[in-house]
């Protein structure tokens, strides 16, 4: 399947999500369904099969959201956008004061993004592909990225051209997952990411929704 993601989190000032995901927290199903709706309010959500923070790339017309205690998590592929600082109102209204994650990345285009709101303010935002080149990026780069933008994890290429970027942003994409999630989906490269996971993402459940438009609109 290769690393694909792309979701949202909402989270509660002071805290983090890997804590609460480590407690193995109990899923809250009402305010899960609560939230999927009113992000995706032309849609006709009902219920569907759960699914686990393992897999956060649905299909169109699927939404997975899971409501924690202080966390809630959201993914469905309208997060899927090249511009972060571009995330419509609705996802932003929806955070109600608490912090944001938004992190989306795409392995057959080697695609990453991410960014981070603070009491309602858009803190960093990154997007870019070896095709794009930088999309976006705003705001101070993390610690984390220091390895990556000072050279450290440069691509060794084959080819004629260099790699046009100075990291690979998957690589990137994995370390940040980590960084804010607590878990990976491929690891990353050298030390950037220790041997086990803070937790078991096929663990924690999300509830699943499947939509549709009304038969007068159309997709």
């Amino acid at each position: 399947m290769g690393a694909k993601t792309w979701m949202i989190a909402y989270v509660d000032s002071g805290t983090k999500l890997v804590d609460v995901f480590s407690a193995s927290p109990q899923l809250d199903r009402e305010a899960s369904s609560k939230l999927a709706m009113e992000l995706f309010p032309g849609m006709k959500l009902v219920p569907d099969a759960d699914g686990y923070l393992s897999y956060t790339c649905p299909p169109r017309k699927q939404v997975f959201a899971g409501c924690y205690p202080g966390v809630s998590v959201v993914a469905a592929s309208q997060l899927g956008i090249d511009y972060p600082s571009k995330l419509p109102a609705t996802y932003l209204s929806a955070a109600r004061g608490r912090d944001i994650y938004f992190l989306a990345m795409h392995s057959v285009v080697d695609w990453f993004a991410f960014a981070i709101w603070s009491s309602g303010k858009l803190t960093r935002s990154l997007s870019l592909s070896p095709d794009s080149k930088v999309l976006e990026d705003i705001g101070e780069h993390l610690p984390f990225e220091a390895p990556y933008w000072s050279g450290q994890r440069k691509v060794d290429s084959d080819d004629d051209e260099p790699y046009p970027l100075p990291f690979r942003p998957l690589e990137l994409g994995e370390v940040a997952l980590f960084h804010f999630f607590g878990y990976s989906l491929e690891g990353g490269p050298g030390n950037d990411l220790p041997d086990e996971p803070r937790f078991d993402a096929d663990s924690i459940v999300l509830a699943g929704f499947r939509g549709s438009k009304p038969w007068w609109k159309i997709w």
